[in-house]
């Protein structure tokens, strides 16, 4: 049984919808304070009081509204015990039909977004003389690539490359920063992409189902926890063992 999170103060990065919201209802469900951050007010909204969590209008690319995000929840709740930094954006282009605008977007909401919701929390963190830091990465860019996400999975990459540096930083601070590796995770995003693409990668998953939310929820409140106190700079792949085949037709030895 972990420590209780009971009471802490925990941001949710893009928490009105997807794993965001799954993390959110982990954490609300094991009686964490928390603030759900996201730009739609309306699924917002709802998500939190779905949850029984607070909604806070935040543009994650954006250095004033993070920074206003961070300083009105410290200011409700005494601090920022653990913060959540999932949101993200993974819309499919392939290379040679994508915009530098839209590469630039993926990497604001993905990347950027990581690094300004850290600096923000630091000085509750350095106050506090302690916090957790969860980045929501992916096995796309770090292990795996798929045709149309190289900007997303360049975004996932960067964040594992910050969070190396970052963690020697926040080491002064008490607080540590580690990240989840999800695989393929039901959502509705996901679900856009048309059934046949979910039917073919949960057929190439040794357990053969896509992930749940929560089973990421669950993988960050445990770095959230005391008992992962001496945790810092690492990340845990979440997949199902979808990382593991060598082929497809290894999974038919199965």
């Amino acid at each position: 049984m972990l420590t209780t999170v009971k009471g802490k103060s925990v941001i949710v990065t893009g928490g009105s919808k997807g794993i965001g919201k799954g993390i959110a209802r982990v954490f609300a469900k094991n009686g964490a304070d928390v603030t759900i951050a996201a730009r739609g007010e309306e699924a917002g909204k709802a998500a939190a009081e779905e949850l029984g969590a607070t909604f806070v209008k935040c543009d994650v690319s954006n250095w004033e509204s993070v920074k206003a995000m961070v300083d009105a929840v410290a200011k409700r709740t005494g601090g920022v015990d653990i913060l959540c930094a999932n949101a993200g954006a993974f819309p499919q282009t392939k290379i040679v039909d994508m915009d530098p605008e839209e590469w630039d977007q993926v990497m604001a909401t993905n990347l950027r977004s990581a690094f300004l919701c850290v600096k923000a929390c630091i000085p509750y963190f350095e106050k506090a003389g302690k916090g957790r830091v969860i980045l929501t990465s992916s096995i796309t860019g770090p292990v795996t690539g798929y045709p149309g996400w190289a900007h997303y999975g360049a975004s996932k990459s960067g964040q594992l490359g910050f969070l190396k540096t970052a963690a020697m930083e926040l080491s002064r601070y008490n607080a540590t920063i580690n990240a989840v590796m999800p695989g393929n995770i039901y959502t509705e995003g996901l679900q856009d992409l048309g059934q046949e693409y979910l039917d073919t990668m949960a057929a190439s998953i040794p357990l053969k189902r896509l992930g749940d939310v929560e089973d990421i929820g669950y993988a960050a409140l445990f770095f959230a926890s005391d008992e992962a106190g001496y945790i810092t700079g690492q990340q845990i792949v979440v997949d199902g063992g979808q990382i593991l085949p060598e082929s497809l037709e290894s999974l038919g030895e199965i």
